[in-house]
């Protein structure tokens, strides 16, 4: 991903008004973000944990997507899948995060979501530059992975925008 500016980031949000834009904290270690590693970038909001932000570079320029969560409680024993990177992960590693639908269909409460890595990483997961603690069993390339992952987050561009 090419490296964007704080200001280009604020701009890019198609769910959001510009107050919540505003309040919104910007990634911890802004300055130092692997962008070449990235496909997207995400990340979690320290001031407000339930919340996270996908900014994704498109034909049609960068479109940001605000989403939330809620918190996953006690770790359990199972697997999840994220629905991005289909990187396995214990169970409470994975959150459910909606996103409001830009537009009026946002206006009108409607949203959309999907489950995703919950620390919003899924380009260092498919690239190995994070540690899993699950076996994944994966066989594609990084390159074969971060082509699917950019299909799927592309799709769910769509919907927010729908």
């Amino acid at each position: 991903m090419e490296p964007l500016s704080a200001e280009e980031i604020r701009r890019s949000f198609v769910n959001s008004s510009k107050s919540q834009v505003k309040a919104m904290a910007l990634p911890p270690r802004f300055a130092e973000l692997p962008w070449e590693s990235l496909d997207f970038l995400g990340w979690r909001d320290s001031k407000a944990p339930n919340r996270g932000y996908l900014v994704v570079r498109r034909d049609t320029g960068v479109t940001g997507i605000a989403v939330s969560t809620q918190t996953s409680g006690a770790a359990r024993k199972f697997a999840g899948l994220c629905d991005l990177c289909h990187t396995a992960h214990h169970v409470s590693d994975v959150a459910l995060f909606a996103a409001r639908r830009a537009g009026a269909a946002g206006r009108e409460g409607n949203t959309v979501g999907m489950y995703i890595c919950a620390d919003l990483a899924c380009s260092l997961y498919i690239r190995g530059l994070r540690e899993l603690d699950l076996p994944q069993g994966e066989t594609a390339t990084p390159e074969v992975r971060a082509q699917r992952l950019a299909t799927r987050l592309e799709g769910f561009v769509n919907r927010v925008l729908a």
